[in-house]
């Protein structure tokens, strides 16, 4: 197939959004697929292989975030000379709504994806009077592909009852060779102040409001309460960086990392700590149980799917920060070796082959009911 990939972000980008994104690409290309990407221009060098960096800008408050300007007379030049038998879309802003549009009007194969809960996003800014036409304009947007990617079955049902069509659901892999117990490192966890035995806390992802941080803060305090040696190392960026600092007085800040730095920070550490309920699913779960880390989640997204509470990692149930707390003994006790055992093979189950196959598989049947002049399946599978 020929496909063009419109989106916001791609790799070195450092999100949930580009790890998938660049672990599809990959895999679709290595099968013989045409994949030509149009993302933002980014202040760093990007690899696109065969596609292009265009006009973007950034959000004023939050500048690793960057959003494509619309184009769509460039769309329409470019696919109408060399026509993709689909276009995916895989963000939501100027760029890709122009793209849609663009597609739409050459009559082009469509498919979209939905990674980022944006009306989640804007009660965590304080901005509730958005987050109602926020869920319209994405429904009118994805209703107009052929179909709609969404990482959890929960969440597919979900946005059905809202009004959502067509969603199929993709799951999340995991390089299980670079996230792997067998990455841990007795010099880092040195530089932490760690030794073999001190209980190592490890968060990974976006600083920013929407990441209900400040739970963050409240667990790495139960833990000093209950062990002072204990260690906390923070992996990430972003503008809460400077207040998280101070919440979170003697852990180690690393900011970004990615590939085998970030691996043997994962597998250095021992329990990993995810308080947030804004994800549509939350990679780094899968990252850390990969690497054989107790994870402690909420009920939610990744956490749901891929945590069995007390057995590969623990569960709180969403909407109850002080069950979150209660958990935070059970990650510095030896017994959380059994569940870090656990993690890891879980971990191990959720290879990026065959999360690339069932994409491969619902583009092809995009293209060939558009190549019979067939409707879009209704529904979600």
């Amino acid at each position: 197939m020929d496909i063009r990939l419109v989106t916001e972000t791609f790799p070195p980008d450092i999100n949930g959004v580009a790890t998938t994104l660049g672990c599809l690409v990959a895999g679709l290309r290595d099968r013989g697929h045409r994949v030509v990407i149009t993302c933002p221009k980014a202040a760093f060098r990007r690899d696109l292989g065969e596609g292009a960096e265009v006009r973007g800008v950034a959000l004023p408050f939050y500048r690793e975030v960057r959003f494509g300007l619309p184009r769509r007379r460039a769309f329409l030049a470019e696919w109408g000379e060399d026509p993709p038998d689909v276009v995916h879309i895989a963000t939501e802003g100027p760029l890709g709504a122009s793209a849609l549009a663009a597609a739409r009007a050459l009559d082009l194969p469509v498919t979209t994806s939905l990674h980022t809960n944006f009306h989640a996003y804007a009660r965590a800014y304080r901005l509730r009077w958005l987050a109602r036409p926020v869920m319209g304009y994405l429904r009118r947007f994805h209703n107009r592909a052929a179909n709609t990617f969404i990482p959890t079955a929960k969440q597919a049902a979900e946005l059905e009852a809202s009004g959502f069509e067509r969603l199929m659901v993709l799951g999340r892999g995991v390089d299980t060779d670079l996230f792997a117990p067998v990455r841990r490192d007795p010099d880092l966890r040195a530089s932490w102040g760690a030794g073999d035995e001190t209980p190592v806390l490890l968060h990974v992802g976006r600083l920013a409001a929407e990441k209900n941080l400040d739970l963050l803060a409240q667990a790495w305090s139960r833990a000093r309460d209950i062990n002072p040696d204990v260690r906390m190392v923070v992996v990430g960026d972003g503008p809460q960086r400077v207040r998280l600092e101070r919440q979170l007085p003697g852990a180690v800040f690393a900011g970004a990392l990615r590939g085998e730095a970030l691996a043997r920070y994962y597998a250095s550490a021992d329990a990993f700590l995810f308080p947030s309920l804004t994800e549509t699913f939350g990679i780094v779960v899968l990252e850390a149980m990969a690497s054989g880390l107790d994870c402690l989640a909420f009920d939610y997204a990744a956490g749901r799917q891929l945590i069995e509470s007390g057995v590969n990692g623990l569960l709180a149930p969403v909407g109850e920060p002080t069950a979150f707390l209660d958990h935070v003994p059970a990650l510095l006790v030896e017994g959380s070796r059994a569940r870090r055992e656990r993690a890891r093979n879980t971990g191990t189950h959720y290879g990026w082959a065959a999360v690339v196959d069932g994409f491969e598989r619902n583009l092809v049947e995009v293209v060939e009911r558009a190549q019979r002049g067939m409707q879009p399946q209704e529904g979600w599978a």
